[in-house]
């Protein structure tokens, strides 16, 4: 598999033995394209951006410049002032929620969340709540784990105002299901309501257009894309950005400062991106996106499915696990799963065989995947979870089923 080959930290061991990593719901490893980038601009062409005519200051703008360009492209969407850099989904949901809240919520507003969100599109939007008053409703998830239209539609359709903004996720961590973005953003702007979706999973694992998708804000991190940690992005439509108060304030999101006058704001994205940037790693986001770009996304979409395929029917022959999350036709629409498997297993518990399974090599995760609410719903306060990526091959998911299952012979 030519993709594997480009990803070194993959060429390592663990225990002594081959590194199996399907920890990629988390993070995901970074290709040399990206490392690269990091190595030249760590050792020697660093130079704050925006602020001088030197070289090293002149060349490194450019490389964020271009990787705002290039965030631009791989969404579609309409112009460069709609794409803000951040440290990740959880710094752009928090900036949402504070700007999009002082700007536009008011006591007894509504804001509605889905049961499936990972605590990043909870908590801000909580304390956005204690900041103005505004009250939280959530549309719950089904037994499937899919989310139903229908039920949106009744929330939206209550007596009074209609909701201030529906926060949703595109992809749940946990369940891997993909939920109808564009079915979902169309009823929502039916009853004229703005639409923030988090895109930490979903960005990795289809094609995102926000202007197909007609999405109000879409929200990313550059690391789960094989990019650098500490890096994100904010998308939203331009007319929001330009209503919306800032966040933070210092350098580079002013246009004038006076002690007497005031200040005056940059324009959007400017205006949200206050301080000495990330530079250097969002020129590595620009480059992670570069190298997404070359690969050829309909077959890797299904390489993906075949897996998933694959996973499902060799997990569900496991005596007592559980599946959250299945594919199939919902409630009119259909739901595509990426290859993120939680599951519980009976007389297991989640860590006990994540830490089993690291001693052969098998990097997985457990625990609550920070969706206290979710697995709540499902009465489960841990899951075990294998989330594989475009460079994770078949014979893994083998080998990570073989030693799932002596694990659990142990165990029980």
């Amino acid at each position: 598999m030519q993709i594997r080959e480009q990803f070194p930290a993959l060429d390592q061991k663990v225990y002594g033995k081959p590194l199996v990593y399907l920890d990629n719901g988390a993070t995901a490893q970074k290709p040399r394209q990206v490392l690269d980038v990091l190595q030249e601009m760590q050792a020697g062409m660093n130079g704050n951006i925006h602020r001088a005519v030197h070289y090293l200051s002149v060349q490194c703008t450019e490389r964020y410049d271009r990787a705002r360009a290039a965030v631009r492209d791989f969404i579609n969407a309409s112009s460069e002032n709609e794409i803000v850099f951040t440290g990740g989904t959880t710094a752009s949901l928090n900036l949402l929620a504070f700007s999009f809240g002082q700007t536009y919520i008011r006591p007894g507003d509504r804001i509605i969340v889905t049961q499936a969100e990972h605590h990043s599109n909870i908590v801000p939007w909580q304390m956005m709540c204690q900041r103005t008053g505004a009250l939280l409703e959530v549309w719950e998830v089904e037994d499937t784990g899919a989310l139903d239209p229908k039920k949106l539609e009744q929330i939206l359709d209550r007596p009074g105002e209609a909701p201030r903004l529906l926060a949703v996720t595109h992809i749940s961590n946990v369940l891997g299901i993909v939920n109808p973005m564009e079915e979902i953003i169309r009823i929502a702007h039916y009853y004229h309501v703005p639409v923030a979706v988090d895109g930490a999973q979903g960005i990795v694992h289809k094609k995102v257009d926000v202007r197909k998708m007609d999405a109000d804000f879409y929200v990313f991190s550059g690391h789960k894309l094989y990019g650098p940690t500490g890096t994100g992005v904010l998308y939203g439509k331009e007319k929001y950005l330009e209503e919306m108060v800032p966040w933070q304030g210092g350098g580079d999101m002013i246009e004038t400062v006076s002690l007497t006058r005031g200040t005056t704001y940059a324009p959007p994205p400017m205006k949200f991106e206050a301080g000495t940037a990330n530079f250097i790693g969002i020129a590595g986001l620009g480059a992670a996106v570069e190298f997404v770009n070359g690969l050829d996304t309909n077959a890797i979409e299904a390489y993906e499915k075949k897996i998933t395929e694959k996973a499902i029917e060799s997990l569900q022959k496991i005596e007592g696990c559980r599946i959250y999350g299945i594919p199939g036709t919902y409630y009119g629409q259909v739901y595509e799963k990426i290859p993120v498997f939680s599951m519980s297993i009976e007389g297991a518990h989640p860590s006990d065989i994540a830490m089993l399974l690291d001693k052969k090599g098998i990097a997985a995760r457990s625990g609550m995947l920070c969706a206290e609410p979710l697995l709540e719903r499902f009465q489960q306060t841990s899951v075990l979870r294998a989330s594989f990526a475009l460079y994770n091959t078949l014979e893994e998911l083998d080998y990570f089923v073989e030693s799932l299952q002596k694990v659990l012979k142990m165990l029980r």
